[in-house]
């Protein structure tokens, strides 16, 4: 089958079969098809669009472009499961929700991402931590995954080859906005982990990745449709990204705050509420519960116990990072140099937050990237935010800013303080933690 006579069906709005679809997807992780012919391919996407099982082959053939991980030689001791998020500000789940889970009984083999944008990557939080390595052997990897139950690492270049050169022509091509490339890009790197099922974490708000909630609500069908049809049981949970998530953002800063959680503190947390949730989620869909009270029964007995702190110190330990992490955290990781509080110019109630805007304030104070290349500061960040509904004084912290000295805290300042809108009523009711959960067929 010739790749030029693909890309005219495609753009002439035909349908593509699956073996069309696979042939041009091995081309692109061998290497036979060319950028231009990507481009092309993907420009034709987007115009045209794709029906449901073009978007299913599709998946199917990003996850079958390069190593598909398999775990029935290990003789594992329960299902294998995962999560993954759009991605928000303040938002380190993972950190939190691997070990619980691993806790419970599931085995994660949870592949993960760095910071994008205004969004901060889980791998970026955990190279906070001293001599953590994201890139180990698969064979270390495979028996952290048998062993501690929970493996937060890299993607490796044998996972889903295809979507790397995919993307990286997407993103110079004004290709990105497009569903099933969206959805095949999310879902082929994960099911390549060869997971028994997956949760995905969909955020809704103005710090989300999709701009408004119908594209939120569209992308979450999406995956559910598209990721159980490609074989692996799939459920989203829409949550709100109208505020961060945590009361903070800053690599080392999340880190702290995944070790609180993790010893049963913070339990009035919207990223409580979110993590329980998307926990009770994956054990009821992977058999680990019968249902939510069961699973509630057993995440608290993994918090109170200790248990899930200790599959997390297992997890840092065994990829290179201190074995007393839990119990020096400050020992481990450094806390930034300057640290200053931005103010309540007047008094008032916190009636909207521009959680992008806060996002984008730890990428100008170095805890992101403005180019691929940059290197990060995992000491700076932000603390104690403001919460929607909080009432303040004049002169009263909306947060506490960590940076890496006085000047870069005052280039960012006038900007982190305009993030807050501050109004007169006296009380204002923030969004649900979750908008809705989704499933095959069914959604509440």
């Amino acid at each position: 089958m010739l790749i030029q006579d693909i890309l005219r069906r495609k753009r002439n709005a035909e349908v593509l079969d699956a073996d069309a679809i696979h042939t041009f997807m091995r081309g692109v992780a061998d290497g036979s098809v060319g950028d231009a012919q990507i481009g092309a391919f993907a420009m034709a996407v987007v115009l045209n669009g794709m029906n449901r099982e073009e978007a299913i082959a599709l998946t199917e053939a990003t996850r079958d472009s390069g190593q598909v991980l398999r775990w029935h030689d290990l003789n594992l001791d329960g299902p294998v499961l995962d999560k993954h998020s759009t991605g928000g500000v303040g938002d380190l789940v993972s950190l939190v929700l691997g070990p619980w889970i691993a806790a419970c009984g599931g085995h994660v083999p949870m592949i993960s991402g760095r910071g994008l944008g205004h969004t901060g990557g889980t791998l970026d939080k955990l190279e906070a931590i001293p001599g953590y390595n994201v890139t180990p052997d698969d064979d270390l990897f495979r028996q952290l995954v048998k062993n501690v139950g929970v493996a937060i690492i890299g993607q490796t270049g044998t996972l889903a080859p295809a979507d790397k050169r995919l993307y990286g022509v997407r993103d110079v091509t004004a290709t990105v906005e497009s569903l099933p490339l969206i959805v095949a890009s999310i879902l082929g790197k994960k099911l390549a982990c060869g997971l028994d099922t997956l949760v995905m974490d969909v955020k809704v708000g103005n710090g989300a990745f999709m701009p408004t909630p119908e594209a939120s609500r569209e992308l979450a069908e999406a995956i559910v449709a598209i990721g159980s049809g490609a074989g692996t049981p799939t459920s989203v949970l829409l949550t709100d990204m109208n505020q961060p998530l945590a009361d903070c953002g800053g690599n080392a800063l999340e880190v702290h705050e995944a070790l609180r959680l993790l010893r049963g503190e913070g339990r009035d947390s919207r990223l409580y509420q979110v993590t329980h949730a998307l926990a009770t989620e994956m054990l009821v869909q992977a058999g680990l519960a019968t249902d939510a009270a069961d699973a509630a029964t057993r995440l608290e007995t993994a918090l109170v116990s200790g248990e899930a702190l200790e599959r997390f110190s297992r997890m840092v330990h065994g990829l290179g990072g201190p074995s007393d992490l839990a119990e020096r955290p400050a020992h481990y990781l450094a806390p930034a140099p300057f640290t200053t509080d931005v103010v309540a110019p007047r008094a008032g109630t916190v009636n909207a937050i521009d959680t992008r805007a806060l996002g984008l304030g730890v990428v100008e104070l170095g805890g992101g990237r403005r180019n691929a290349g940059d290197a990060i500061d995992h000491r700076v960040g932000l603390s104690h935010i403001a919460a929607l509904g909080q009432r303040v004084e004049p002169g009263q912290p909306l947060l506490r800013l960590h940076a890496a000295s006085q000047a870069d805290a005052e280039a960012v300042t006038r900007q982190l303080g305009a993030a807050f809108t501050l109004g007169e009523a006296d009380s204002v009711t923030p969004a649900a933690p979750i908008h809705a959960t989704l499933r095959q067929e069914t959604s509440s």
